[in-house]
């Protein structure tokens, strides 16, 4: 909610409004008062009294030189009268108000409240309306308008009384029901971390000593079969040189080739005995592969005992990393959909430990369902495949040693592989991996449906999830938005700030030609404010320089769903209907990639949709 949706309500009879709050948060750019309604502030000598036709502006907050203290408050409230009203800003979250140290100063000053909300900016996260009065007046709903049953002048025979007793008697039954229940799972949380904690240092143990004794097995084992290698090579040599085996070779060749090879044989014969009876050892012979086979030979290096052969090309790539990297034990549909927004190396059995040392991946992370169903993982974690549970122990052990948080996301019944649940994870994940919107029709889908798998159920929303965890690039990024607009003056300035702050999927920088503090809510909304000159930052631009064009509060999420779904360069709104279209001349997208902004007409490919009341 903005904070002229909480003022405008209650400024019937208001001529003035009175700024007490000395200047820490400027809060004329959030007013947009109507005309007949002049603003000005408290002089701090003589503030005066606040009085019919008069309403003040006050604040409270953890921060007392920005926000204001409780002392201010209460000396705000001295100053008001009978039909005087107020509105106060509160810089606490809304779950942090301490609003029992401002009970006793409203009571006392005979100040009611008509109406609490929280307002969607970045350092005010609420607000309450109240008035001066001598008796109890209407109360007020969540939407601002009078409960039936209100009176106002006493004679309604206490129901406006009986009400607000009888509602603080049932919230305070229900807020104590929800305090003791967050009491109680913060209890079983700090249990189930330390339970955690200490089966990680037991299973760490344990897993460390038998990856020890696993260890001095295999390089026992390794000793013992390169000590029979060095056997095996000298009787290879020894039989190599023997004469016997020289004689042997010398005849078998005469009997294949007897016309030539029973000439050559005694000159053989004769060399062979001339070098033994010199002492001289007899040279063996060349090896396959040799140069005069016409191959290069293989680098002494690469023959030495232990050593391993390499690649003699090696591809290599520096840069920004600004994709989520996922490495993991995933089912091939999960890891298509990923692909669209994050690099995904799937791990199998055989290399999962190299995928994971050499990918160097933001997380790690196990599918249940791709341990649970068909593929390369099948029965992970249900016992009936230990060797692939103590794959996964490895690959987990090889993430963790490299400050890799490993999650599981269970995508099925935990009950369908119980063994899963023993390793110890960084994080758990419930829920499905979500719907890719690349595989939808925005032109068949129903667009109340398209705007819910967007916002919650899509999968770079379950990617963004990831990304929290690992502390990597947020695949929301994508998302983001910057509108292109110009208001001339200050009816268009209101009518942009109004625009941009209530639509659904807010943008993230709006671009004006001359950035000012009239645009300062836009700013205190989250929204950040740049000179059109400098150019967007965000990946989209949304061109509002029409200001005088209505724009539903699901405009700019019903470009982006048709975006993600289509994977167009740009999109529009057309009244003939969805899909591609070619190039028109004239037609100017509502939304575009940043690398088009400047001239989007004719480049890239075009989706349009129809508006929703145009159905």
């Amino acid at each position: 909610m903005r904070l002229l949706d909480l003022l405008h309500p209650h400024l019937d009879g208001v001529t003035e409004v009175v700024d007490t709050t000395g200047g820490g948060i400027p809060l004329e750019p959030y007013l947009h008062l109507p005309e007949g309604i002049r603003l000005t502030r408290s002089d701090p000598e003589d503030p005066g009294p606040v009085g019919e036709g008069r309403l003040a502006l006050l604040s409270y907050g953890p921060d007392p030189a920005r926000h204001g203290d409780e002392a201010a408050f209460t000396a705000a409230l001295g100053r008001m009268r009978p039909g005087g009203r107020g509105l106060v800003v509160f810089g606490h979250a809304t779950t942090e108000l301490p609003y029992h140290r401002l009970l006793d100063g409203l009571v006392t000053h005979r100040c009611q409240v008509l109406r609490a909300a929280g307002l969607g900016y970045v350092h005010l996260h609420g607000g309450a309306v109240f008035t001066c009065t001598e008796h109890l007046l209407p109360l007020h709903d969540g939407a601002g308008r009078p409960v039936p049953d209100g009176g106002g002048d006493g004679g309604d025979g206490g129901r406006t009384a009986l009400r607000i007793a009888d509602e603080y008697v049932l919230t305070d039954f229900v807020s104590r029901a929800q305090r003791d229940r967050l009491l109680d799972l913060e209890r079983r949380h700090e249990q189930d971390t330390r339970t955690l904690e200490t089966l990680r240092d037991e299973t760490g143990a344990e897993r460390a000593a038998a990856a020890i004794r696993e260890r001095d097995q295999i390089a026992a084992a390794l000793r013992q079969a390169r000590e029979r290698v060095g056997v095996l090579e000298a009787r290879v040599a020894m039989l190599q040189g023997s004469t016997s085996l020289r004689v042997g070779q010398v005849l078998v060749s005469a009997a294949r080739s007897p016309l030539r090879g029973s000439a050559r044989l005694p000159r053989e014969l004769y060399g062979m005995w001339r070098g033994r009876s010199k002492g001289g050892r007899p040279v063996a012979a060349r090896p396959a592969g040799s140069a005069a086979s016409g191959f290069p030979a293989l680098p002494e290096a690469a023959s030495a005992d232990g050593d391993r052969l390499h690649l003699a090309h090696r591809a290599f790539s520096a840069g920004p990393r600004d994709r989520l990297v996922v490495a993991g034990v995933l089912n091939a549909a999960t890891a298509a959909d990923f692909a669209h927004d994050a690099v995904v190396n799937r791990a199998l059995p055989h290399d999962a430990t190299l995928v994971a040392e050499r990918t160097d991946p933001d997380v790690l992370l196990v599918q249940l369902s791709a341990c649970t169903g068909p593929g390369p993982w099948t029965h992970t974690g249900t016992g009936l495949a230990p060797d692939l549970d103590r794959r996964l122990a490895d690959l987990l052990a090889t993430a963790r040693a490299a400050g890799r948080p490993t999650v599981l996301w269970r995508d099925g019944p935990a009950s369908a592989a119980p063994g899963l649940s023993r390793f110890p994870w960084d994080a758990v994940l419930d829920g499905d991996t979500g719907v890719q919107p690349a595989r939808l029709d925005p032109a068949t889908t129903a667009r109340a449906d398209l705007r819910e798998i967007f916002t919650s159920r899509a999968t770079r929303v379950r990617l963004s999830q990831l990304a929290r965890i690992a502390g990597a690039a947020d695949p929301l990024d994508a998302r983001r938005v910057a509108v292109l607009a110009d208001p001339r003056d200050g009816a268009e300035v209101s009518r942009l700030i109004g625009q941009v702050l209530t639509q659904l999927h807010r943008p993230a920088e709006v671009l004006v030609p001359s950035p000012g503090g009239a645009l300062a809510e836009l700013t205190a909304g989250g929204v950040t404010v740049r000179a059109s000159g400098d150019g967007p930052s965000t990946p989209w631009v949304a061109d509002w320089t029409d200001l005088a064009e209505e724009r539903e509060a699901a405009h700019l999420l019903d470009l982006m769903c048709a975006q993600e779904c289509s994977g167009a360069d740009a999109v529009g709104y057309s009244a003939e209907g969805a899909g591609f279209v070619p190039h028109v001349n004239g037609f100017r997208p509502a939304l575009v990639r940043k690398s088009l902004w400047r001239a989007p007409e004719g480049a890239g490919r075009l989706f349009t949709i129809r508006r929703e009341d145009a159905r």
